[in-house]
């Protein structure tokens, strides 16, 4: 198996795994930010046991010496697993999934202001079918009982919270930010912890709460480990595959309908990244 197979695997592997993400956060019964808690703590724990056995104590090391790239990026990410919790609380799985799947336009404006990185017309172009399929979810919140804008905008808010990390770790690409996860996971859980009371939760509950952190955790590690081997545009690709599973895995389960217009507006928004991601992959293969 070569580097560019394995690649493909792994992360297509850790997509899946985080597939089930918010039909866990709604089999689960406690309040969000209980919820948020059990999620960033068991999620922490079990990436902090994969780093300490494959980096050891040097990467913490490195971490600590970004200062500003290293604290922002855990801030960041840290403040996505309450915001995850709440968007998927507050409106359908679908509308949350969807709006994810704009990132790549959050990322592109990032890297343009604060890399200096030019935006091609292409992406220009794929930003415009974006916001409009955007336009279309955010107009089906006002007509589907699930839905709701305050949902909605805690979704783009984890979209654009990605997407700035992913900008930061790419400022400091000599430094590997895969130790500074635990740290995000585990000190959101420590601030999450001043403000409700953890063992609120059911009994039958904790078999869920486990199996979650540890999906969320291993998912975290293989799309931090399968990107080293792929391009950009073919992960972007293979993540677009939590948007399209996601709402079935929970329309499946839970009879959640996510309605029309988020179906049309996801319509919109996978295809306009498809294209685009697809003819990158084929400038990539033609340059190779």
């Amino acid at each position: 198996m070569n580097d560019h197979v394995k690649g493909i695997l792994i992360t297509a592997i850790g997509v899946l795994l985080v597939v089930p993400d918010s039909l866990f956060v709604r089999l689960i019964y406690a309040e969000p930010i209980v919820i948020a808690f059990w999620r960033s703590l068991t999620s922490g724990v079990f990436v902090l046991i994969i780093v300490i056995y494959f980096y050891g104590l040097s990467g913490f090391k490195d971490i600590i010496n970004t200062r500003f790239y290293g604290l922002f990026y855990g801030i960041l990410i840290a403040s996505t697993a309450p915001a995850f919790v709440l968007a998927v609380s507050n409106t359908s799985v679908a509308n949350v999934v969807f709006i994810f799947a704009s990132m790549p336009v959050f990322a592109a404006i990032f890297s343009r202001i604060f890399l200096g990185e030019p935006i091609k017309i292409l992406l220009v172009i794929t930003m415009g079918v974006v916001a409009l399929g955007l336009f279309f979810i955010a107009y089906g919140s006002t007509k589907v009982q699930i839905a709701s804008w305050n949902g909605d905008i805690w979704a783009i808010y984890v979209s654009a919270a990605f997407a700035a990390a992913l900008t930061l770790v790419r400022s400091a690409k000599i430094v590997s930010m895969v130790p500074a996860i635990p740290f995000a996971y585990l000190g959101g859980a420590l601030v999450l912890s001043f403000f409700i009371s953890p063992l609120e939760v059911r009994s039958q509950d904790w078999n869920l709460i486990l199996m979650h952190g540890t999906l969320i955790g291993a998912s975290s590690c293989l799309l931090t480990l399968g990107p080293r081997f792929i391009s950009s545009s073919e992960v972007a690709l293979l993540i677009l595959l939590e948007s399209v599973l996601a709402p079935i895995l929970v329309w499946l389960i839970l009879g959640e309908h996510p309605g029309q217009y988020a179906i049309i507006g996801g319509f919109i928004i996978i295809s306009a990244l498809c294209f685009f991601n697809l003819f990158f992959i084929k400038v990539f293969i033609n340059l190779r």
